[in-house]
């Protein structure tokens, strides 16, 4: 609606918007092209799942059964007749897609996932009464368990977790440009129709501040998300850090999920969101590598890559 409002007054009172519009329509079509994508990039967001554990736990139990059944049909190992499945453990265990092979096998590799000697009672949910992998958190919100959560977006209306965080980060991304270019229509308007009508001029200035203020707003959020990508990070390991038991013991300046740069940027963007990607807590040995301060060969090697 705001875009809406926004667009709309300057159409209104720009006459010469619309004159550059007959004689350019490509202009104004890439515009409103742009304007179009974002509200469909919003709705697509705010609709879409943010990756709860109940699903990885409901694809682990019929993984679990698939394989059973067709390991008694065929007598034969169940990872030779079961095709890709949908849930991947990273780290240590990378490349393997998880098979299940008794009842408590979300138990187990939720605890897999941890350093020997944690407690059951320490990473399950006390509302959801649920194992929950490293890096998940529940949302008192959506009243659920999501993995990687990042934030309940209140203009959503829903979480920002693993299976969504891509979509949010283009939302936002197209957000920007739309605002930047509002913007710029609005400079173009009051530098051509400065002491035409004051009304007019002072109306489009509230509106350019205010529309300042949103653009800041977006850009340091857009920098922020694109911080967070590039070290695998999430805004609530970044915010609480010192809260979450396993990251109070490793320095602030160690991503202790980061895979280098650019495999930070193919996992995010490049891998399918029907795939739930668990990763389990680096080794002492992955963090001391992690912490160790870079070199002129480290740099020439990409090791940050």
């Amino acid at each position: 609606m705001l875009h809406l409002i926004f667009v709309g007054i300057l159409f209104v009172f720009d006459g010469d918007l619309i004159e550059t519009t007959k004689k350019e329509p490509w202009y104004t079509a890439l515009y409103l092209l742009l304007l179009f994508a974002t509200l469909v990039q919003y709705f697509i967001t705010s609709s879409s799942s943010p990756g709860y554990v109940f699903d990885v736990m409901r694809a682990v139990n019929e993984t679990n059964v698939i394989c059973q059944k067709s390991s008694m049909a065929s007598k034969q190992p169940a990872s030779s007749q079961n095709g890709s499945l949908n849930v991947v453990i990273e780290g240590s265990q990378s490349g393997r897609n998880f098979q299940g092979s008794n009842p408590s096998s979300w138990t187990k590799l939720v605890m897999d996932m941890y350093p020997p000697g944690t407690s059951i009672r320490s990473c399950t949910c006390s509302y959801c009464n649920v194992e929950q992998p490293p890096r998940a958190k529940h949302c008192h919100d959506c009243d659920k368990c999501v993995l990687q959560f990042d934030h309940h977006c209140l203009w959503l209306g829903s979480c920002v977790g693993q299976d969504n965080h891509c979509k949010f980060w283009w939302y936002i991304c197209e957000e920007t440009a739309l605002c930047l270019w509002t913007g710029i229509l609005y400079i173009m308007y009051l530098k051509a129709n400065i002491s035409r009508a004051w009304w007019k001029d002072a109306i489009m200035i509230l509106l350019l501040i205010a529309l300042s203020i949103v653009i800041i707003f977006l850009l340091l959020l857009l920098l922020f998300h694109s911080y967070l990508v590039l070290t695998n990070q999430t805004t609530y390991e970044l915010v609480r850090r010192r809260r979450i038991p396993y990251l109070r013991r490793i320095p602030e300046r160690v991503y202790p999920f980061s895979k280098g740069i650019c495999r930070n940027l193919y996992n995010f963007c490049c891998v399918r969101s029907s795939i739930y990607s668990l990763e389990p807590l680096p080794s002492s040995q992955e963090l001391e590598e992690k912490a160790r301060p870079y070199t002129c060969l480290d740099i020439l090697a990409c090791r940050c890559c």
